[in-house]
């Protein structure tokens, strides 16, 4: 438990791949600032600097950094989990949920994912089937659940096959087909961009997180 308390991860963080999710769109609309445009969110991985080549999901629209700016002052250099505004060279449609990264290493783009989830519900099990909205850093979509792969067993970790649902507590691997194409990293690379949220639209409780594995073609 020491260990796990105290072992340092922000270098980690560092030595990832450069990820910034979109949290907020910052427009002053003040004649000051009449052509001010600058995104704010927290950094997901990697190091960002004034002047790299940056490409912006799901537009693809290419540009570069004029700026990075904190609350204490413009800054030439952001890392996580810093919490700054970007500002880009060009003028792009950028909204809350889109991703802005370094170009030439791009993060998964899919609406057919494989991911671990573990059920946190009391009020039913996870079947496939069973529809929710899902949160992935800033993004929300809607996912179904499609395959149950397997039932983990936590104990031994040996993967179950032929499992029809997961109860609380249980964890299995499945797959997730949204109405939107998540921008993410396998877990195992980045925990900011490969984690997930499920949450019962009917009752607004979360009831079930999970670790994105990789993305399904076709």
């Amino acid at each position: 438990l020491d260990h796990l308390e105290g072992v340092d991860v922000a270098a980690d963080e560092v030595e990832t791949q450069p990820r910034f999710p979109v949290q907020y769109v910052i427009r002053p609309m003040r004649q000051e600032f009449h052509d001010y445009r600058g995104y704010a969110g927290t950094v997901a991985g990697g190091v960002f600097r004034v002047g790299d080549a940056v490409t912006v999901l799901p537009s693809g629209r290419e540009s570069r950094i004029s700026a990075i700016e904190t609350y204490n002052g413009p800054v030439e250099a952001a890392v996580p989990p810093m919490s700054v505004t970007i500002r880009l060279q060009d003028e792009i449609d950028i909204s809350r949920g889109n991703m802005i990264a370094a170009t030439g290493s791009l993060p998964n783009a899919s609406q057919q994912v494989e991911a671990w989830v573990c059920w946190m519900s009391e009020a039913g099990r996870l079947t496939p089937g069973a529809r929710f909205a899902i949160k992935q850093t800033t993004h929300s979509a809607r996912a179904i659940v499609g395959d149950l792969h397997c039932r983990l067993d936590i104990n031994t970790l040996e993967e179950q096959a032929g499992a029809d649902g997961l109860s609380l507590n249980e964890i299995g691997r499945v797959t997730l087909r949204t109405t939107e194409p998540l921008f993410f990293d396998a877990y195992r690379a980045n925990r900011h961009t490969g984690s997930f949220i499920l949450i019962d639209e009917a009752t607004n409780a979360t009831v079930g997180a999970g670790m994105l594995l990789r993305p399904i073609e076709g």
